[in-house]
């Protein structure tokens, strides 16, 4: 190779003597006078290149280089005198007989090293630049292995790589569409995928069997932190198989995984249905590496003088461990905690069980010790814990506690990122009331199979009926979701009427479907894994945007290429379109 015959992190002590051509980036220059040492860079790692007196010229060109020029440099391999241990090429150099600038650079506006000075926003807008950067690097080689390793699993397994279509037919369920104008279909548009659904349970009807892709899926959801417009999916289908042999294939997916790049063998994951998660944890992701399970005790609190709990339909807690030593401060910044929007609990009730066995509390002048000692029985708390109670709606106050729950477990240092907790949680409602629209929603996704003791119910009570659907969690977070499909037309019609469509709407919508399912289509199933948050998880990071090359900022912007954009009038006008900001 004209540029270079090894890369900067490979030489070591047996290649002394050896001529080499090494290409890369300027990393640091330290001018000492009669030597100049450049730190050269490139993804492979760091070799320090050597400019001696004794060629005055050759020095001098070194001498003008800057950080980040693209420069190659041939040379001979020597020991260094000053052994530099941290580097893997730390025990050699390469004496420079010959160097030529590839690229000149600007100076960069932050400083390209693993401890940078450079901002969040600063270091999005010129991301090229931030790849250079170990840490970003890193976590890009480290995607790239999950990926593969998926991949090899899967390809193992029997799956078949298949690419379904990115420009589709926009529908109305789940979040909004990104749509795209046609320009050759005036008013009409095409809608990015949400996910391939449709597509991959129509290679089953295909008779492809197994199916897999790893694929972008589009989301126009409002944002939230941490969330991105598009996003990665580990898609995967199944002909012939039950719930269980699903959950098979991808629990050894995920055992697979942690034993690849953590070496932790893990025994069978532990399986709650979605009513035990809501019950215990406030969530249906709970993180199981930590306790403070919810502990009810509405009944204990009825009929008692303290109007807050005695007229509300739910009220439980946690009990936080080692946490009765916390400033009426701390306490009152909990309380704030709950009370912001995106909480929305009004107050919060606290318990303190100290060491001697005797409770101290915000709400002494109703509740007795006797009282204390049957909520420390019910919140498992020990002396020396916190019990923090809430009371309200049911559904709506074991939200905050799970949310409440998780943030003491963030500050408690429970959730440790060394640790891997998965779990299956099973049996979701199939459909959720939506008061807004009087009208049933799929909690998933209108395809998804009811489960078969339960379809008697469709026609007398819908809310009751379970859906046949798993959610792969881990660490508290849903890592992917899935579900045994609906394979018949005459169910998948009942179904759509249920959520309201009718007969004309849903052929027009999903007759494609519909058709299909006539002509012998086996029964089949799958799950969709997220990829991003996945392979956060498993480097032990919280933020996704780590692990993506270009992300979107939290408002949904690229502030590198600044998108979105407008588009000319005349590309309105070829596309039919009429701008109207008014």
């Amino acid at each position: 190779m004209k540029y270079r015959t090894h890369t900067c992190g490979e030489l070591r002590l047996s290649d002394v003597g050896k001529k080499v051509v090494l290409s890369g980036w300027v990393q640091r220059i330290r001018d000492l006078g009669a030597v100049l040492f450049v730190d050269l860079r490139d993804r492979y790692g760091i070799t320090q290149l050597a400019f001696y007196e004794e060629n005055k010229e050759l020095l001098e060109e070194a001498a003008k280089l800057g950080r980040e020029f693209v420069i190659m440099a041939e040379g001979t391999v020597t020991e260094r005198e000053s052994k530099n241990k941290k580097l893997p090429t730390g025990d050699i150099e390469v004496k420079v007989d010959k160097l030529t600038v590839l690229n000149a650079s600007k100076v960069p506006p932050f400083t390209i090293e693993d401890q940078t000075d450079g901002g969040e926003e600063i270091r999005a807008k010129y991301r090229y630049l931030d790849i250079r950067r170990n840490p970003l690097k890193n976590n890009l080689i480290f995607r790239s292995r999950v990926t593969q390793a998926v991949r090899n699993y899967l390809t193992e397994q029997g799956f078949i790589d298949i690419e379904t279509p990115y420009l589709i037919k926009s529908t109305p369920e789940g979040a909004r569409d990104f749509v795209v104008p046609s320009r050759l279909h005036p008013g009409q548009f095409y809608a990015l995928p949400q996910s391939p659904q449709t597509f991959k349970q129509l290679l089953m009807v295909g008779g492809m069997d197994k199916y897999m892709q790893i694929v972008k899926c589009f989301r126009d959801e409002d944002l939230r932190a941490d969330r991105q417009p598009e996003f990665t999916q580990i898609d995967c289908e199944m002909s012939f198989v039950e719930q269980e042999d699903v959950l098979q294939t991808f629990e050894g997916l995920i055992k697979h995984l942690l034993k690849k790049f953590h070496g932790i063998d893990t025994g069978d994951f532990p399986r709650m249905t979605f009513a035990e998660a809501m019950e215990r944890y406030g969530t249906d992701k709970p993180d199981i590496r930590f306790g403070m399970e919810l502990g009810e005790i509405t009944d204990l609190v009825k009929n008692k003088d303290f109007k807050v709990f005695s007229s509300s339909e739910y009220t439980a807690g946690i009990a936080v461990p080692e946490a009765a030593n916390f400033s009426r401060k701390q306490i009152d910044e909990l309380t704030k905690w709950v009370q912001r929007p995106q909480i929305g609990a009004k107050g919060l009730v606290w318990v303190k069980y100290n060491e001697d066995g005797s409770f101290k509390s915000s709400v002494d002048k109703f509740f007795n010790e006797e009282d204390f000692k049957q909520w420390a029985e019910r919140m498992q708390a020990r002396p020396g814990d916190l019990m923090l109670v809430l009371s309200g709606n049911k559904e709506a106050t074991r939200k905050q506690l799970g949310a409440l729950r998780m943030e003491m477990g963030e500050r408690l240092g429970l959730r440790k990122s060394d640790e891997f907790a998965p779990l299956w949680v099973l049996d979701f409602p199939l459909l959720e009331w939506d008061e807004e629209t009087g009208r049933y929603h799929a909690m998933h996704h209108p395809f998804t199979s009811p489960k078969p003791e339960d379809i008697h119910f469709l026609e007398t009570d819908p809310g009751r009926v379970r859906a046949n659907a798993y959610d792969l969690v881990l660490n508290g977070n849903e890592i992917g979701g899935g579900s045994i499909r609906i394979h018949d037309r005459e169910l998948q019609q009942k179904m759509f009427k249920l959520l309201g469509f009718s007969d004309e709407e849903a052929q027009r919508q999903f007759g494609f479907l519909m058709n299909a399912f006539e002509y012998g289509a086996p029964p089949h199933g799958g799950i969709a894994l997220g990829l991003d948050r996945l392979v956060a998880i498993l480097a032990g990071k919280e933020s996704i945007r780590d692990f993506i090359a270009f992300p979107k900022n939290n408002a949904g912007r690229d502030v590198m290429i600044d998108a979105p954009d407008y588009i000319s009038e005349e590309q309105l006008k070829e596309l039919h379109l009429r701008l109207d900001l008014d």
